[in-house]
């Protein structure tokens, strides 16, 4: 990725890239993927709803181990490219509030429903995750590695959450009480992101 912009200069009549170029270039690169790679682990919301993806995904097992999460990256990209746009709603940061308590929720309760219902559920929520990143993107990072850095950091999150769920020995059939307490946990921080917000 870092060489594809080099493409369009393999044709004659541009001037030659110099080695000094080349490494700025990289740098450059590497440093918009850092920035996009903290931004998601410099918020407690994003932190809280990307790891909750993953205690919901290792909660419900089967495909829902690796169908949740990725319908929570893909709609997290279209929110990004949406935030990139400058269409942001002017309350978009309750839905990331929203989206911790939503998940806790569920946690807690234990919600019977079908897998798409949950990927809808997850993935709604990731838009506004995704409207915050491009929104915030700092001027000086590429919009190419940027989003290739917080894309990594959600799905190490979602990783950590299904980690821990598998920890606390999760399974569809049984919920343990740790998993509710997990649940309950998280819905009074989403509350408490809310509150101060408000």
């Amino acid at each position: 990725m870092v060489l594809l912009p080099q493409a369009g200069l393999a044709h004659p009549g541009h001037g030659r890239v110099g080695q000094g170029e080349m490494d700025g270039l990289v740098d450059g690169s590497l440093q918009s993927a850092l920035q996009g790679f903290l931004h998601p682990l410099g918020g407690a919301d994003h932190v809280l709803a990307m790891i909750a993806v993953g205690l919901l995904a290792a909660l419900y097992g089967g495909r829902a181990l690796w169908a949740l999460p990725l319908a929570f990256l893909a709609m997290m990209t279209l929110g990004a490219g949406l935030g990139l746009a400058g269409l942001v709603p002017p309350h978009a940061e309750i839905g990331i509030g929203l989206s911790v308590v939503a998940f806790g929720l569920a946690l807690a309760l234990r919600v019977e429903a079908p897998l798409a219902a949950l990927m809808a559920l997850v993935g709604g929520f990731a838009v506004f995750h995704g409207l915050a990143h491009g929104a915030e993107r700092p001027e000086t990072a590429a919009g190419l590695g940027y989003g290739t850095g917080f894309l990594a950091a959600t799905a190490a999150l979602h990783c950590a959450g299904i980690g821990l769920g598998r920890l606390t020995g999760a399974r569809p059939v049984a919920v343990p009480v740790l998993a509710r307490l997990l649940g309950g946990a998280l819905t009074v921080a989403g509350l408490t992101i809310l509150a101060q917000g408000a």
